[in-house]
């Protein structure tokens, strides 16, 4: 399934509580719930003003269907060409 890094713009996304978040991640679990296992959440940073997603689906209309669904902003949806990391250098 492809891999895909979703930029969402959220102003003071740094400052939000643990409560916050877990709220904003329990609404992402229910839309993906009912979206079936096509799309897949793996993980979010979260920065001062944006949030970074990574997710697995099989193509960008079923990421920004999550979005609209859950009312989160996909400012940017990008399919990921390859990935790196230390091990490449080997």
């Amino acid at each position: 399934m492809p891999r895909y890094i979703i930029e969402r713009e959220i102003p003071g996304a740094g400052d939000l509580s643990p409560d916050e978040l877990q709220g904003i991640s329990q609404t992402s679990c229910g839309v993906l719930k009912n979206m079936g296992p096509e799309i897949q959440w793996i993980r979010s940073f979260v920065c001062d003003d944006k949030i970074y997603c990574e997710y697995l689906a099989k193509d960008e209309e079923q990421i920004a269907e999550h979005a609209a669904t859950g009312g989160f902003p996909a400012n940017s949806i990008k399919r990921v060409a390859s990935v790196i990391d230390p091990t490449t250098a080997e």
